[in-house]
């Protein structure tokens, strides 16, 4: 808060009484403005949407999205789900859609995840997948649901694919073996998993590459990671929104793909038999 403290105070002379107004409201409830659009957060204040935009740009942000994630990196990870449910409760009236808001911040969080992932960052983590003799995934709690979709994903077709999820007592020993031709694909968003985070560190230690897809740079996974994919999973709820990470994860399952067709083709043609063999789907 300190950076963001300092900005609103050097540049206050030159702000409204709206802009006062929206800058007071931050400085002492920064945890409560850093999950409110700009249109609720005005409202809060009494002032228009467009003040609290203006607002933003007068302190140097782009616009009022970029010095949201800023607030958002600084106290999300100490929100407790509590926080969040009595957020959004309070944030949500009466004449809205609860359907119509949260799916559209699902889109807002595609369109934002998209902007601001490096393909040159998404092109290295193919890579690591690409050249890793094995791949371990971990994510736990409720990422094991992001873990689990990619490690069977990754295993139809690569087939030197393990999952460390949820539930996961015995990882140093599973990790035991790590090398620099192995990879760790590590899944946390906020608040982060300690766990997830201590296998990175690990894996980092022997030498291992680290894979890390989680909601900001900022997150305790990117200092050990050699490769950081980030995808946006905030909305105003007491869960957090998987579907922008989900996405991602799809892109890279996808382009793995098309980088091996030959392999993949075969390891799911394999797969088709073994399935049509054993009758794993309806029929009807």
């Amino acid at each position: 808060m300190r950076n963001l403290g300092e900005r609103i105070r050097s540049r206050a002379g030159g702000l409204s009484e709206g802009q006062k107004a929206v800058a007071d409201y931050i400085l002492h409830e920064y945890e409560k403005a850093a999950f409110l659009t700009a249109a609720r957060l005005g409202a809060k204040v009494g002032v228009s949407e467009s003040t609290v935009v203006r607002f933003a740009m007068a302190l140097g942000y782009e616009g009022y999205p970029e010095m949201q994630q800023i607030l958002q990196d600084m106290v999300r990870s100490k929100l407790t789900t509590v926080d969040r449910l009595l957020g959004s409760v309070d944030g949500l009236e009466e004449h809205e859609s609860a359907l119509g808001k949260v799916m559209q911040q699902d889109i807002d969080n595609i369109r934002h995840t998209l902007q601001e992932t490096s393909l040159d960052s998404f092109e290295q983590a193919i890579e690591l997948i690409l050249n890793a003799r094995r791949i371990h995934v971990t994510g736990l709690r409720s990422a094991s649901s992001l873990a689990m979709f990619l490690a069977i994903s990754l295993n139809w077709t690569m087939g030197n694919t393990q999952a460390l999820v949820s539930g996961v007592e015995d990882w140093l020993e599973q990790l035991a073996g790590l090398s620099h031709n192995d990879l760790l694909i590590a899944i946390s968003f906020p608040r982060y998993t300690r766990k997830t985070v201590e296998m990175a560190e690990f894996a980092a230690t022997r030498g291992a590459p680290v894979l890390a897809i989680t909601d900001s740079v900022m997150s305790p996974l990117a200092k050990h990671a050699t490769v950081v994919l980030t995808a946006r999973s905030a909305i105003d709820s007491y869960v957090d929104s998987f579907t922008a990470p989900l996405s991602l994860i799809n892109a890279i399952l996808t382009v793995l793909g098309q980088r091996a067709p030959d392999r993949t083709v075969a390891a799911l043609a394999r797969l088709e038999g073994d399935w049509r063999k054993y009758r794993v789907f309806w029929e009807g």
